[in-house]
């Protein structure tokens, strides 16, 4: 226990380093499936060679504004003053930056490239039984789910060693000077900066690419030529399944990765102010989100091993949210035991007083949270629900009750949600101030790896089923 308590700061990098490893296992399972006949992978090489000339265009842009924004940081940084000796942080800052900027970015080509070669694979397994076309698909989700929350952990915590180590803040007496700590974090925000950064474009630019593409598709196959959907005969097709990948999984994976940083990061912000003496030198507040989230990979490929169906009968959904589940169970069992171990039984954050149990109930909180709005989503837009049903009714009458209808559900599915999340913030900020609402969405964000695995499974399904149609 000693040692692990001694080297903990090092297995945070570690465990992003376990999701990176297991990723690359399965990225190279998905690449030796079938992919079926040529004609099946001549058109997902199109989809491919369409993906990749956006993300290139992209890039292009967004490399020239990652230089500009660097260069406008290091201008603007700040010097502290380190066991007597003036540092320039601007510098480190831009380098922080970048550093966040192409992790980004990586986290988003991992997704698309392993979502272009599982598409066709999923198309040829279905040939055989659903089962193993669920297998392919949600292996290759896995793999941006696992490359997403993997890089993130190995940036954030091998970034925080490296500038605990050039500030100073652990002194040669093992004492923690809380002047460079606020220093070290203050750069390393830098990261969240550059992940976040590229996220807009990729999201925004992959979002309305996507639509425009589907819109176009659409418009032409139905309204034009009289066509079918992902008919071989429409050339915008090819562009409709681009864009499922460069927008619902680049876009995506950029978007969570930004989001996933960003909220372990307003974590450490606040525990670095927190007052505590405990075996970690008074670091254990800073250092539980990143704890938290790391092992969260871990739970998260424990939890794929559920999402598996028996037959062509089985709820493909179900088994979804059972993989889903079992890794928020996991989670919140693991969190008890790790906020026992790591936290002192009392904390203080400016004068707000809070027990080590408050910090685990505001995780709880954060999770059910988390929990509540899948299930809520699911009800509104899976289909043979009661939402869906009713949209499906009023459009036998016409485009102006479908619309209609469409809106009104809309509308509705934002109640519920907006409720959950106020009553979880009121709940964590209860039991822990500002540091219990920060770590209940690092709690909430602790699966980010099984969540991306689920959304990324459906862009990879839309895209076989396009395959299937475009190949016969």
């Amino acid at each position: 226990m000693d040692f692990l308590q001694n080297n903990l700061i090092y297995s945070i990098p570690l465990l992003g380093l376990i999701g990176i490893l297991v990723m690359a296992v399965k990225s190279a399972w998905v690449n030796k499936q079938d992919a079926g006949d040529a004609n099946m992978q001549e058109l997902a090489g199109y989809i491919a060679d369409g993906a990749m000339a956006f993300l290139k265009a992209e890039w292009k842009v967004l490399s020239i504004f990652a230089v500009f924004a660097a260069a406008l940081l290091a201008y603007s940084g700040t010097i502290h003053e380190i066991n007597g000796k003036e540092i320039h942080s601007s510098w480190i800052i831009s380098l922080s930056f970048i550093v966040g900027a192409v992790f980004s970015a990586t986290a988003g080509y991992i997704g698309m490239k392993v979502a272009t070669k599982a598409n066709v694979r999923t198309t040829q397994a279905a040939r055989t039984s659903l089962k193993q076309a669920l297998k392919v698909s949600f292996t290759g989700g896995t793999v941006m789910g696992l490359g997403v929350a993997g890089l993130a952990v190995l940036g954030l915590g091998g970034l925080f060693i490296v500038f605990l180590s050039y500030f100073n803040v652990i002194g040669t007496d093992g004492v923690v000077s809380v002047v460079n700590m606020k220093t070290a974090i203050e750069v390393l925000t830098g990261f969240s900066l550059g992940a976040e950064s590229i996220a807009l474009f990729a999201r925004v630019g992959g979002g309305i690419y996507t639509k425009a593409a589907d819109v176009g598709a659409d418009l032409v196959g139905k309204v034009e030529a009289g066509i079918p959907e992902d008919d071989v005969r429409n050339p915008a097709t090819i562009a409709d399944n681009v864009g499922d990948n460069v927008g619902d999984v680049a876009g995506m994976g950029a978007d969570l990765f930004g989001s996933y940083v960003a909220t372990i990061l307003a974590t450490m912000v606040l525990g670095q102010e927190i007052t505590v003496t405990d075996k970690f030198g008074g670091m254990s507040p800073i250092l539980l989100p990143m704890v938290i989230c790391g092992l969260g990979i871990i739970f998260s490929i424990i939890g794929t091993w559920f999402v598996t169906i028996k037959d062509e009968k089985s709820n493909v959904q179900n088994a979804l949210n059972l993989g889903n589940w079992s890794s928020i169970v996991i989670t919140a069992v693991a969190s008890f035991f790790i906020v026992k171990w790591m936290l002192p039984e009392t904390l203080s954050l400016r004068g707000y007083e809070f027990t080590s149990m408050n910090v685990f109930y505001a995780i709880m909180v954060g999770l059910v949270v988390g929990t509540i709005m899948s299930i809520v989503t699911e009800y509104y837009t899976a289909m043979g629900k009661a939402p869906v049903n009713s949209i499906i009714q009023q459009s036998s009458t016409g485009h102006a009750t479908n619309i209609i209808a469409g809106l009104s559900v809309g509308m509705k599915s934002t109640v519920i949600p907006i409720l959950v999340l106020a009553a979880g913030i009121m709940s964590s900020y209860y039991f822990a101030g500002l540091y219990g609402v920060a770590i209940a969405a690092a709690g909430m964000m602790a699966t980010t790896a099984m969540q991306l695995a689920i959304d990324a499974f459906g862009p990879i399904a839309d895209n076989a089923g396009g395959i299937a149609e475009m190949s016969q």
